[in-house]
């Protein structure tokens, strides 16, 4: 199953998986791509429903981006070039606030984060040839327009994570509200460029005979370990 897959890769990586009940394990996958302004990344939202002795995960995968617009790859807002977020796990990092004193999103309030600054002010994502940078770099999780779809990026992330679909946002924060009732406002963000080796096993599990697919608010529950 795709949880054991994922906590596979955590081991490897020494990265985290939250087994608690209702403690959201957030995990954007980046696309292998070096083309700007869309939402072709993913953000992989999961959960044990359960218990700790019998898990019963929930999951869901939301379309983002992970990068900047090509607005501000070539008008950064920092000296030091625009803010590409560093692939990592970012422990207890985030909280429940309001994204630029508007809407409340998930905003990194509660510690610093790496990111790559991209300083040559072209349309080219550049990943590997920018220096890294770490502090309060206002790398939130957010939502672009206020409802339907965006297509484009443009300004609406200069190196945040940002939903392309305003309705899946809404039903993002109404599991981040739960988990806040239950664990308190700290979240945990993981960051991962292997979105093509999860769509892989994606498409195994939907085709598993041991997939039991239910409707959950709109979204597709996988049930067990």
């Amino acid at each position: 199953m795709i949880i054991r897959r994922i906590k596979n890769i955590a081991k490897q990586r020494g990265y985290i998986v939250y087994d608690d009940p209702y403690k959201l394990n957030i995990w954007g996958i980046r696309a292998n791509s070096t083309t700007p302004n869309s939402f072709d990344d993913e953000i992989h939202v999961f959960t044990n429903i359960g218990t700790p002795q019998k898990p019963n995960w929930a999951y869901w995968v939301f379309q983002i981006t992970t990068d900047p617009g090509t607005y501000w790859l070539s008008n950064p807002s920092n000296s030091k070039g625009t803010a590409i977020l560093k692939p990592g796990q970012f422990v207890d990092t985030y909280k429940i606030d309001k994204h630029r004193g508007k809407y409340y999103a998930l905003c990194q309030r509660l510690k610093k984060v790496t990111v790559i600054r991209d300083y040559d002010r072209d349309a080219v994502l550049d990943f590997y040839n920018g220096k890294e940078d770490l502090g309060w770099h206002g790398i939130n999780i957010h939502r672009a327009r206020k409802v339907g779809e965006t297509y484009t990026v443009d300004r609406f992330s200069a190196g945040c994570q940002v939903f392309k679909n305003a309705a899946d946002f809404q039903f993002f924060m109404k599991l981040c509200e739960l988990h806040r009732k239950v664990h308190g406002n700290k979240f945990t963000y993981t960051l991962l460029d292997k979105r093509m080796e999860f769509r892989r096993l994606l498409k195994k599990i939907t085709i598993a005979s041991a997939l039991v697919g239910l409707v959950f608010g709109g979204y597709f529950l996988i049930k067990n370990e």
